[in-house]
């Protein structure tokens, strides 16, 4: 197992699409907890991936508690705009889930209540209500895991 990324039901195909593309580039598993926004079928989610699908780690749950459950003991962060940390506070362990809410709503209370001290933000402007792209958000805090990690088998 390496460093695992995990969509709470993510709703832009061409968001996932671009995630999985990096997670393939990164060895990097992708989990993807429903329900999807898409079709994994759809030509914008497949569009951007490119021909990255074959080489990406993807995992499929019904809800996050499956995924909870299944992983239980195991490492979790949650990226949020309402984040307790900055993303570069953590000092991310072997195998950490780096977990991410929807584009419109990000993370349900019900998963953040339960978890504020593991919480991570990406430090952005004071009063604007929105954030950064969810594929933006997720890569930089990824490469943050990945540098720390010292970039796990990758050259």
């Amino acid at each position: 197992m390496g460093i695992n990324i995990v969509l709470v039901e993510p709703e832009i195909p061409q968001n996932t699409g671009n995630i999985a593309r990096t997670c393939s580039l990164t060895n990097t598993a992708l989990h993807l907890v429903k329900p999807l926004g898409f079709s994994v079928e759809d030509k914008y989610l497949k569009r951007a991936g490119l021909d990255y699908w074959n080489l990406v780690e993807i995992h499929y749950y019904e809800n996050f508690q499956e995924l909870f459950k299944k992983y239980s003991g195991k490492n979790f962060f949650y990226a949020t705009t309402k984040g307790k940390n900055y993303y570069t506070d953590i000092n991310y362990p072997e195998n950490p889930f780096i977990v991410f809410g929807k584009e419109t709503k990000g993370l349900s209370s019900e998963i953040l209540n339960k978890n504020w001290d593991k919480t991570i933000k990406i430090p952005m402007k004071e009063g604007i209500k929105r954030s950064l792209n969810l594929a933006n958000s997720v890569n930089i805090i990824l490469f943050e895991v990945l540098r720390q990690l010292d970039f796990p088998h990758l050259e």
